[in-house]
């Protein structure tokens, strides 16, 4: 297989590299991001590229003639970025690579990273939305993963190949640039006042396995990759040995102010699952793809709080300096 993966700088898309590294039936591997990997690739080809930049993304993408895509090109808000920087990056490097790649004839399989976002709130008829569920993105950022989804199958049903999307719960670890991450490690956590709604998370080694496992079996149609398990806001801060907070529903806008200025910027879809919850039935990935269960968010939470610095991130001006 000849294999680019998008986004490839971040976390995933560098551990996703380093796994298709292994593989023999894995012959080439290039991959683009702003930033390159922060660990060392040995078969892999990098390039650093802005995805908003569509015309090197085009050239890069059609020089190369993918057979299979993996899709890490998807921002996440408030992890390295502004809201604006995120949308913007996911949908260039969409439009861009999956495009590109498409139009050289030589695509067979695309994977791209998707999230439970796309479900949007809780509900009685769907707390624990399994694929079935109809998305109904709530944030930002749940419509641009819905965008993307829509984009990949769209080039699936006009090129006749298989395509999935993953639908990850939020995946949080030490090294990961998560703002549920940084927002949990800060010494005051805020919670709902009146609510302690379920939430499930995902180790990133889980992450990087699932993906390198779809692209070897090919498997088509959206999974959701959820840890076992759950946790609620305050379950977590007391676990972490931090000091819940309790937030009215008119306060959050405050709140959001006051942890930025703490270091970790809330997202709206942060946001979205403290007060809501986001959970997800992740059977079908396992049976499809034949993987042991998935880490406990328990055990991820325990993972995230070993490393209790909080990274502040790069405000929109500084990001543009």
């Amino acid at each position: 297989m000849r294999v680019l993966v998008t986004g490839m700088g971040g976390e995933l898309g560098t551990r996703v590299a380093q796994l298709l590294e292994e593989r023999s039936d894995v012959r080439e591997i290039v991959g683009f991001d702003f930033v390159p990997p922060r660990r060392r690739l040995r078969r892999a080809e990098f390039r650093r590229i802005d995805p908003r930049n569509r015309e090197r993304v085009v050239e890069f993408v059609t020089e190369y003639a993918p057979e299979v895509v993996a899709h890490f090109g998807v921002y996440e808000p408030a992890s390295r970025m502004s809201l604006q920087a995120a949308v913007e990056r996911t949908e260039f490097c969409t439009v861009g690579a999956l495009g590109a790649a498409a139009r050289t004839g030589a695509l067979e399989y695309v994977v791209s990273r998707s999230g439970l976002e796309v479900y949007g709130r809780r509900s009685s008829r769907a707390s624990v939305p399994d694929e079935s569920v109809p998305p109904e993105p709530a944030t930002p950022y749940g419509t641009s993963l819905l965008q993307v989804e829509t984009i990949t199958a769209g080039i699936g049903r006009r090129h006749g190949i298989p395509v999935s999307s993953l639908r990850y719960a939020p995946v949080v670890g030490s090294h990961v640039p998560s703002p549920l991450g940084r927002l949990l490690r800060l010494p005051f956590v805020p919670v709902p006042a009146f609510a302690d709604p379920p939430f499930s998370l995902l180790h990133p080694e889980d992450a990087a396995v699932a993906m390198v496992t779809a692209i070897t079996r090919r498997h088509d149609g959206p999974l959701n990759i959820v840890g076992s398990g759950a946790a609620t806001p305050f379950q977590a801060a007391r676990l972490g040995g931090r000091i819940p907070v309790p937030i009215l529903g008119t306060m959050w806008g405050w709140a959001a102010r006051g942890t930025e200025l703490g270091g970790a910027a809330i997202a709206p879809h942060v946001v979205e699952l403290l007060r809501f919850g986001r959970t997800g039935s992740g059977a079908r990935a396992i049976d499809a793809l034949g993987l042991p269960r998935f880490q406990s968010t328990q055990d991820v939470l325990r993972e995230l709080f070993e490393w209790a610095d909080v990274v502040p991130i790069l405000t929109a001006r500084e990001e543009v300096a």
